[in-house]
Parts: C-alpha cells; structure tokens; sequence
C-alpha cells in the first residue's frame, strides 16, 4: 500500500461519484473505503482488485450519507454501509451465536482446564465469511505412541489437517521421544463440529491441549488459538486470522468482556490484520487482547502463566516448568507401562 495506489483508490471514488451523481466523500470517507479494500484482502499494505464490491460500497455509503443529511460521505457513513451489509449476510453467523449465548454451543471463555482449549476456523458462505471458535479437547492414556486424531478415524479429517497433526506428532516424538518410545495414547477431538475439517491452522492449538493434558497444568478459557506449527516448535501464518479473532471476540462479548480474553496468532499474520473498529477499540480499552507469537514455548507461557523452561546442560527443565511436568509424566507412565517401580536413569 502506497501513495500511488491510494491515490488511485481515491480517483476511482471521484470517478464513481461522477457517473451516480452521489455525493463526494470526504477525507475520513476516502480512508474507510481503502480500509475496507484493504480487509477484504486481509492485507495492511495491499488494495483489492475487486472493483464491484467497492463500487457497491460507495453506492451503499452515499444512500447512508444521504439519509443522515451529511453534505459529505464520511467515514461513519462507510462503516454504516458496511455494517448493514454484514446484516443483510449473517443470518447463519447469528444463528450460531444464538447457539453460544444460550449454552447449546458449548464454549468457556472464562475459568481453567486441562486438556481444553478454543479453537478458531472460518466458516466461508461465497459472498461473506466469518469465525467461529470451537471447544478443542485432549486426552491421554497409558499406551506406545498411538496418536488418535478422532476427525480422522470418522474419516473428517482433510489431508492437510491430517499433515498438521503429523508434524506435530513430529514436533512431541523430537522433543520428548527421543531416549524412548513415548507411553502415551492419545485422542484428539473438536467439540461439536459435525463437518469436515481440513487446514494445519490447528495444528498449535492441538498441541497446546495435548502439553496441557500431559502437564496437568490447565489452560485459560478466556483464550482461542490459530496458528500452524512445525516440527521445531515455530508457529507459522495462517489465513482468515481477522475473521477469526473478530468471531471469537463476538462470543466473548456476548457472554461478557473481562479484559482477560485473547487470541493467540503467528506474529507472521501481524500484517494480515485489518479489524473491525469495535475490536480495535475494546483492545484499545483493554477489554481484549490479541497476542502475536513465534514459537509453542512463548504460546504455552501465555496460556497457562507457567513457564515453558529451558533445558539446562545435563538434559533436566526448571522444577514446575510445563517441559519439566510433562517428562515427569512420561516417566511415571513409563513405570507403570512396564510394571516396575524404577524410573528412567537421568541424562549425566
């Protein structure tokens, strides 16, 4: 996004305003409508080239203008057009948000458990889209390195979800595998989704349930988590992260803004974000937040308060840190998978 373009986008305004006969939009009109651009590309520094939709703006934005006697289209008259079009489309995003306020959506977005996190997807109808946050759980079980991936034994799973929880499979047997088989069995599962699921932008926050599960140290509902992971532990961009940020801030307004509510994004979708202005404001005023990372350790800090920890030179984590937990609980599930009370000998 530069002056040349914004320029243009402000000469096609004046263009459009030529042909309609509407009123000329002021400073804060031309401002929204490239704001706008800007979101449906879901890019701070790139326009979209969907010149009808913009077109259809402007036209909606000067009958705004006009019922509200300004002389000039304004900003507010752009976010007001804008807003009745998200109305005139969201009757199935309204739908679903009935089903959360009244409880027959299950999702906590305040208090603390193990094993559960809030997932983000989004939901694409054609001409619009929104988020929709879902309840993620994880399980575990004495076992030899099974990993169940419940979409995916009810045949749910898309390919590229089914390559997310490979790696990060991956990313546990690198970490914690490594001087033996792990004796775990595992079962991962979205809550109350009842279609295909497919995208790695799960992938972290499957991880994050499953580290919880194995650590016992439970994670903050007021949270939801978007973000693919590799097999180093990076967490990397995904798509849809406004909508997804902007739907799980829905419920949490519905069910009340503590200031204590957040999503978790890849620090790589930094740039993607162009947010409605009522999230902008409630993260302005503090009451949401939106944390961007770069790596599970910094996420799993965030999420339960608990340090991740470092491993020191002779192979051992910080007592109480999440790593430190977790070992703690592969070792004392080791000893019971093999019927003995000794543990496994410690790295010199």
């Amino acid at each position: 996004l530069n002056a040349e373009n914004i320029e243009k986008y402000a000469q096609f305004v004046v263009n459009r305003v030529q042909e309609h006969a509407v009123p000329h939009f002021d400073v804060s009109g031309v401002a929204r409508l490239i704001e706008h651009s800007s979101r449906l590309v879901e890019n701070q520094q790139r326009l979209t080239s969907r010149f009808s939709e913009i077109a259809d703006l402007v036209t909606e934005a000067a009958y705004c203008s006009k019922q509200a006697g300004h002389k000039f289209v304004t900003g507010d008259d752009v976010l007001r057009a804008v807003h009745e079009h998200r109305q005139r489309s969201n009757m199935i995003e309204d739908r679903l948000q009935d089903l959360y306020e009244d409880g027959t959506i299950h999702l906590d977005v305040a208090g603390e458990v193990v094993g559960q996190i809030n997932g983000l997807a989004v939901v694409d109808m054609g001409d619009y889209s929104f988020g929709r946050p879902s309840r993620l759980t994880a399980r575990i079980s004495l076992g030899r390195a099974e990993f169940g991936n419940v979409e995916q034994v009810a045949q749910m799973s898309g390919r590229i979800h089914s390559k997310g929880f490979q790696i990060l499979i991956g990313y546990l047997m690198g970490k914690y595998g490594v001087d033996a088989t792990l004796p775990i069995r595992v079962s991962i599962a979205f809550e109350q989704t009842y279609q295909d699921v497919d995208g790695d932008s799960a992938s972290s926050t499957e991880l994050y349930a499953l580290l919880s599960a194995l650590s016992g140290v439970p994670i903050k509902q007021g949270f939801a988590v978007t973000g693919s992971v590799d097999q180093q532990g990076h967490v990397q961009a995904i798509g849809g992260a406004t909508r997804k940020i902007e739907g799980f801030f829905e419920v949490c307004k519905a069910k009340g803004l503590t200031g204590d509510q957040a999503v978790l994004i890849p620090a790589s979708n930094v740039g993607n974000l162009v947010l409605r202005q009522e999230v902008v404001d409630a993260v302005k005023q503090g009451q949401f937040n939106v944390y961007a990372i770069e790596t599970v350790e910094q996420g799993i800090e965030i999420l339960t308060g608990v340090p991740a920890g470092d491993i020191d030179g002779k192979g051992n984590y910080p007592t109480g840190s999440i790593n430190a937990r977790v070992v703690e609980t592969l070792e004392e599930m080791t000893v019971r998978l093999r019927g003995t009370s000794g543990t496994r000998a410690p790295k010199d």
